[in-house]
């Protein structure tokens, strides 16, 4: 997880995802980019002054976003002993020789930033299918919108990491729960998280065997988690369980998990607003950091 992604906002919680990233970076010796995540101001195509003066008005108001949001990652990234290096060079151009040195020599977090104007979820979606890794916040009112994280999860082709609405602990993911429930996101949720699940001191495959039918059970993802050295147990839960974002937000809690895996969406998101499902609740509830791919 050398290259991470995170969008800066201008609300509470994104100090919360940048720390993680900056978490992330030094265990991996990875590379953050950042960049004002805003909305383009709506077109106005009359030649009344007065729009004119809002559409400016509107110009002024991203550039202050740019501004804070950038003196805001320059803080966290000053505090959590991150790096500044130059910015990545643009597509088609020779990378720089001097970054590429820096970079391989020291072996130290860095961070970047990318100063692309009037960037939003859909270049947030796009432009992460460059990185391994995306952290976006936990979706609230007051806080980060769903469609942000939405855009990372679907369009990306990656990962995402959730940042929950509070401080997490420094050396978060020492114990990892897996909510297994035989889909292919979540076997892809694995697969990505591979370097995560190698550093951690402890990994729970998180189980309803009776409710998976023909799928593989826990014990075999037990088994190839074991295979690939990392110290993983299996625990059952009652039948239907896997399928409640509470049941199993319940179960790591009481296992002391501190980093949550699952598939995203296993059902429609169509499907999830109607009956509800796991996925929404725990993008609604999770008080932990959670890892999630589709």
């Amino acid at each position: 997880m050398k290259a991470i992604l995170v969008p800066a906002e201008t609300h509470a919680d994104s100090e919360h995802a940048l720390r993680m990233a900056a978490e992330v970076a030094r265990r991996f010796s990875g590379r953050i980019e950042t960049f004002a995540l805003q909305m383009p101001p709506l077109v106005n195509l009359t030649w009344d002054p007065a729009g004119v003066a809002i559409m400016n008005g509107a110009d002024l108001d991203h550039r202050r976003i740019r501004d804070d949001a950038r003196q805001l990652v320059a803080r966290l990234m000053s505090e959590e002993d991150v790096a500044l290096e130059p910015a990545p060079a643009e597509a088609g151009a020779a990378p720089s020789s001097d970054f590429e040195a820096s970079a391989a020599s020291s072996g130290r977090a860095s961070w970047a930033w990318n100063d692309k104007q009037m960037a939003g979820d859909g270049f947030l979606g796009a432009y992460g299918r460059a990185f391994d890794l995306t952290v976006v916040c936990r979706p609230r009112p007051e806080g980060a919108s769903i469609t942000t994280l939405e855009s990372a999860l679907f369009e990306s082709g990656g990962p995402i990491l959730i940042a929950p609405p509070h401080p997490v602990e420094k050396g978060f993911g020492e114990t990892i729960v897996v909510a297994w429930n035989g889909s292919s996101e979540t076997a892809r949720t694995i697969a990505f998280a591979r370097p995560l699940l190698r550093a951690a001191k402890r990994v729970i495959v998180l189980a309803d065997d009776g409710g998976l039918g023909d799928q593989p059970s826990g014990a075999l993802v037990q088994r190839r988690l074991a295979l690939s050295g990392v110290p993983v147990d299996l625990k059952l839960i009652a039948s239907g369980g896997i399928r409640s974002g509470d049941a199993i937000l319940a179960e790591a809690a009481a296992l002391g998990c501190d980093l949550l895996l699952k598939g995203a969406y296993t059902q429609s998101r169509l499907r999830q607003m109607i009956f509800g499902g796991a996925t929404s609740q725990i993008l609604a509830k999770a008080e932990i950091p959670v890892f999630m791919a589709h």
